[in-house]
């Protein structure tokens, strides 16, 4: 048997469809190939589940589409599991051969038209995990809640704990302040031999090195220095992560790294870090969660209102936990 899986972006969503992958992959004793966007097949290479990764080329894919259609086309699924519900995602359904078309329940952009059958009924109040797993219970094969993946090692020799910042998402309403992630590090040091590490992108670079200027510490920044695969076999050598909702933490929680995250304006029932031993810490406004990349209330209050107080004591917690 074999089946296409379709989860085109974006990092975080990867993750949280591949326990209902791995599932169908142990369940139905199937192959799996997997459509995914450009920059993150090396990403999905890295997915044991997982045989053969198809780049979907979205910014030239017309200019790609014969290749495309050649890797797309080489083989035809028993299932064609859309992970997306989205137009470019359900145009990879239609392209592709194969027998049964399956789409999520939270399909939108008219995309139910492209499948011969729906998992699940919509429910928005539940994390993206499960709704992924819908596909898995109609299917009828066992749930499995685990994310097989193998990142390169990282070999370190910082001390233990080892403390991982990520003070940057992608959304600027997202984006604890600053000083806050500065607070929580000089509230940590007081843990013998406890190492930092900075993590983030290129744009990151700055404000990691804000952060190393302000501290008095053991401070490594990483920002910028890391692809995302190398970026899963740091995370792996961490004993904790303090972030930002984004998409790292959900590869802590793959590499099975504790993540405490600090939440705004998203819900972390829907895409906060999959179960035990992760935390979240967040306010509760009447606005939350408002799902907004711009905040119309002065100073972002769901953000400023978690304090560094707050943070250093469930991570004091957290460390103490693992250790």
């Amino acid at each position: 048997m074999r089946i296409l899986v379709i989860k085109l972006s974006s990092l975080g969503d990867l993750f949280h469809a591949l326990p209902a992958v791995h599932s169908l992959k142990v369940g139905l004793g199937a192959e799996v190939d997997w459509v995914v966007h450009r920059e993150y097949v090396d990403l999905v290479r890295c997915f044991n589940d997982v045989s053969r990764v198809i780049p979907f080329y979205r910014d030239s894919f017309f200019t790609n589409i014969q290749k495309f259609l050649k890797e797309l086309r080489g083989n035809r699924y028993d299932y064609i599991i859309d992970f997306q519900g989205l137009l470019k995602s359900a145009l990879v359904v239609g392209l592709a051969r194969g027998k049964t078309r399956i789409g999520p329940s939270f399909h939108r952009e008219g995309t139910g038209l492209f499948y011969s059958v729906i998992a699940g009924k919509r429910d928005k109040t539940r994390h993206a995990v499960e709704e992924c797993m819908d596909v898995v219970r109609l299917l009828g094969v066992k749930e499995l809640k685990e994310f097989p993946v193998r990142f390169p090692e990282k070999k370190l020799t910082e001390k233990r704990p080892r403390v991982a910042i990520l003070p940057v998402s992608r959304w600027s309403s997202k984006n604890w302040p600053t000083k806050c992630f500065i607070e929580v590090i000089r509230r940590l040091q007081c843990i013998n031999d406890a190492s930092f590490f900075l993590m983030g992108g290129p744009d990151d670079i700055d404000v990691c090195e804000e952060i190393v200027k302000a501290v008095k510490v053991r401070i490594t920044n990483m920002a910028g220095k890391c692809s995302i695969v190398e970026t899963g076999g740091l995370l792996k050598e961490m004993d904790l992560l303090v972030a930002n909702d984004s998409g790292p933490v959900h590869m802590a929680v793959a590499v099975g790294t504790p993540a405490l995250v600090i939440f705004g304006p998203t819900d972390p029932a829907r895409t906060g870090p999959y179960g035990p031993p992760h935390r979240v810490v967040r306010t509760l406004l009447d606005c939350q969660p408002c799902f907004s990349r711009t905040c119309r209330r002065e100073g972002i209050p769901c953000l400023s209102g978690v304090t560094p107080e707050k943070v250093g004591e469930v991570a004091f917690e957290m460390l103490k936990s693992r250790r």
